[in-house]
């Protein structure tokens, strides 16, 4: 059947501008890019024409983390759409911190959009234990979450 995540993708307008976010902003590793065109990847994306550059970038060494993959169509527009937090899609990427406090003085210092302070949430009596949390948007305004568990 099906397994773990292998990586979450996002469609972005401008690759070079989100991998120096994802990477000198949040720190993840540049794994590196590559260049998707061909017959394949046309039957895959189901556009005739179409190439698509691509870079993978990993806050973890581990095997079993799941990078983020970030997509650049080449030469197609990208119809940006305000991301939504109410509209069904995919809502946020979550990433891990040891200081949610730390990370949203950086992202703040940094000029990036934070929809809030985090936040403490106390979800123990559904057995989901205590975090602390806070939602920012990267360049193309794709919702992010930092996420401090606090019960460990």
């Amino acid at each position: 059947m099906i397994g773990q995540i292998y990586h979450v993708g996002l469609t972005v307008s401008d690759l070079g501008r989100s991998v120096a976010f994802y990477r000198d902003v949040l720190g993840l590793q540049y794994q590196g890019e590559l260049l998707m065109e061909g017959k394949e990847t046309e039957a895959m994306f189901r556009r005739e024409n179409c190439k698509a550059r691509v870079a993978y970038l990993n806050g973890s060494d581990q095997l079993h983390m799941p990078p983020v993959e970030l997509i650049q169509f080449v030469e197609d527009e990208i119809h940006r759409k305000p991301a939504d937090l109410f509209t069904t899609s995919i809502s946020e990427l979550c990433f891990y911190a040891e200081d949610a406090d730390a990370v949203y003085q950086k992202l703040v210092e940094q000029g990036v959009e934070c929809f809030s302070a985090p936040q403490i949430f106390d979800f123990r009596q559904d057995g989901f234990g205590r975090s602390r949390a806070f939602y920012f948007r990267d360049p193309d305004g794709i919702i992010l979450e930092i996420m401090q568990p606090l019960d460990k």
